[in-house]
């Protein structure tokens, strides 16, 4: 989906029987542009593109989207649930533990190998979700570069921001 147009997705909605909105082709956009985004993220994103726009809207259509599978919601454990529109492919991810980056990942070995479980108890299984965790290059080389303790880069300000507050706001 990266570089389409309204057009394009228009269509893609109408292809799942979807009402074409504002609101929709603007989350397609945003998470087209910036995926692993959370819901909150796309908001301020969303509202910045097209003006005004509920939160609840904007929620509203993630959800609708992740339900017809033209989104894909992932929630890491102690994280946001964020967003993609790399669907259907079984793809996983790496997260940093410091700043929270998160990045696509191919599965390490042909199409599905993750998706032959040691004992699958009779499941029919068509899904795995792997996600690696560690430190991004840049986080590494921020640490490796400074022994002694260090005023945080912006990025990682940015980062402890928006950690602080996803764990202020009520669930």
């Amino acid at each position: 989906m990266p570089g389409t147009t309204v057009v394009d997705n228009a269509a893609l909605l109408r292809r799942h029987g979807m009402h074409v909105t504002a609101p929709r082709l603007a989350v397609l956009r945003t998470v087209s542009d910036r995926p692993h985004g959370t819901a909150d993220d796309i908001h301020r994103l969303v509202l910045a593109a097209i003006g005004t726009v509920s939160r609840q809207a904007v929620y509203d259509a993630l959800t609708a989207l992740t339900d017809k599978g033209i989104l894909r919601r992932i929630q890491p454990a102690g994280s946001s649930a964020r967003y993609e529109n790399r669907v259907g492919d079984n793809h996983h991810h790496l997260i940093c533990r410091t700043c929270g980056r998160m990045v696509d990942v191919d599965c390490a070995v042909g199409d599905t190998p993750c998706l032959t479980a040691a004992d699958d108890s009779g499941y029919a299984i068509d899904e795995a979700e792997v996600v690696y965790w560690g430190r991004c290059p840049r986080c590494v080389a921020a640490t490796s570069q400074k022994p002694t303790r260090q005023k945080p880069t912006s990025h990682q300000q940015k980062t402890a921001r928006q950690e602080t507050d996803q764990r202020v706001r009520p669930r």
